[in-house]
């Protein structure tokens, strides 16, 4: 008797929602014993309460509370602490189900179109696993394979999470949240497409064709489906192995990455979303002596495709800080989508924005936390800013917002591991060298149309 698929899906989506909902619900309980014998120490402890809850319930939950804990003044240190300890660490698929699924994907003589396949993953995720393979001509593949019905597990958490803002309500305190939902779940949502992440791929990898320094792998659309995604393996150390090295090759890592996450922006619209340490590594002989070597950008499930004028809002604000034009500055807001500014609005944005500016208002060579320490690096900025709003009035945080703020901190991370010293200012000029909003949306529709990505 053959089984029917939308059953399966409807019946894995309730257990899903089953489960989820009752760990959310344990959460809750322990928040309001931890109300009710409220100390010093009560948010620390209902943090700890929320990790431990959604990392036992793994997938895109969780990766979802990793989103969350990475976005500046949203949660309070404890919360962000606690969650971004979340590893993307599903337990791995046995070789058994392996084989289940590559056939699934490929058919039942997948093996044999493969000179090697290794069972066992090189990493496991929230979405998905990597397994190092070999093509029947040589070439070294990394295989990702997405984990089983997880359309239906992403759709079940997303159900669920306006329940852990309701959980944690008095934590968003005047932030609204409204709009962060929607643009994670969207976020979200793509990363489960394969075939657009090998899109995207190609988008980046059409950019940086003929650099030595930055290489992107290839996909292989004939090992590939919407839920398998076959490309190069590319060798390399993580950026923390440079952490030791040489100021020299330190800073050639921090101009070598700055490049490769601000170009894109500015000459297509396109971030890579997800820039945490294991999205990019670097080859052996990366040195900055002997400028030899090469950055490998991996990882394109979370690129995000900005609309040209939002770009021109964050070229706008950096003009408009470098000169202190108040008009400016508020139209570059408004660009970026913020409603309803007032002078006072503005007054506390402008505190988180010139702390992600800073480095590139500063025409000097200093480090990005320029003597702050990383543990303390925007934090001051952080609580001035959620005091202000509690006194002002809730803000809502434009969609496209999220995913650039959350980037740029993710990247300024990288610097901070690095200690690199530049003229971040200077680093940022040359990006913007025959910049305008006309010229950029012509180059990206050209470059999103070469790949079919929208």
């Amino acid at each position: 008797m053959s089984r029917d698929p939308e059953r399966d899906r409807l019946t894995g989506r309730v257990a899903r929602f089953a489960k989820v909902g009752a760990g959310l619900g344990g959460a809750a309980a322990t928040f309001g014993v931890n109300a009710l014998f409220a100390g010093g120490d009560a948010q620390a402890r209902n943090a700890k309460a929320l990790k431990e809850t959604l990392g036992q319930l793994k997938g895109p939950l969780m990766k979802v509370a990793q989103m969350f804990a990475t976005v500046p003044d949203l949660l309070p240190p404890e919360f962000a602490a606690e969650l971004s300890e979340l590893q993307t660490n599903a337990p791995a698929m046995t070789g058994a189900f392996v084989r289940r699924r590559m056939a699934a994907e490929l058919g039942a003589d997948w093996q044999g179109r493969f000179a090697s396949f290794d069972l066992a993953p090189s990493a496991a995720a929230s979405l998905g696993q990597v397994h190092k393979a070999t093509a029947l001509d040589g070439r070294l593949l990394a295989v990702k394979l997405q984990y089983p019905d997880m359309q239906s597990a992403v759709e079940s958490d997303l159900a669920q999470l306006r329940t852990v803002l309701s959980l944690g309500r008095q934590v968003f305190g005047a932030i609204d949240t409204s709009e962060i939902v929607v643009e994670i779940s969207d976020r979200i949502r793509e990363e489960l497409d394969y075939g657009r992440e090998a899109k995207a791929m190609r988008l980046y990898g059409d950019f940086f064709e003929g650099r030595d320094d930055i290489a992107v792998p290839r996909p292989d659309p004939d090992l590939s489906t919407g839920r398998l995604l076959t490309m190069d393996w590319l060798h390399g150390r993580g950026l923390i192995a440079f952490k030791d090295a040489d100021l020299e090759t330190r800073n050639r890592v921090a101009r070598t990455l700055f490049e490769a996450w601000w170009t894109p922006l500015i000459k297509l619209g396109v971030i890579h979303g997800d820039p945490h340490l294991g999205n990019y590594s670097f080859t052996d002989d990366f040195g900055g002596q002997s400028g030899g070597g090469r950055l490998n950008l991996l990882d394109f499930g979370c690129i995000r495709v900005f609309p040209p004028s939002f770009v021109g809002g964050v070229v706008k604000l950096f003009h408009a800080m470098t000169t202190n034009d108040r008009e400016a500055e508020a139209a570059a807001y408004r660009a970026w989508g913020f409603k309803g500014l007032t002078d006072e609005l503005m007054d506390v944005l402008n505190i988180w924005a010139r702390f992600i500016y800073g480095p590139l208002l500063d025409d000097r060579v200093r480090t990005v936390a320029d003597g702050v320490a990383p543990g303390e690096y925007g934090r001051r900025e952080a609580f001035q800013v959620k005091r202000a709003l509690e006194e002002k009035g809730p803000v809502t945080i434009p969609r496209e917002f999220v995913f650039m703020d959350r980037a740029a901190i993710g990247l300024g991370a990288a610097f901070l591991h690095l200690s690199a010293e530049q003229n971040w200012r200077k680093l940022f000029e040359a990006s913007l060298e025959g910049f305008s909003e006309e010229a950029l949306a012509a180059r990206q529709a050209q470059a999103l149309a070469a790949v079919g990505l929208d």
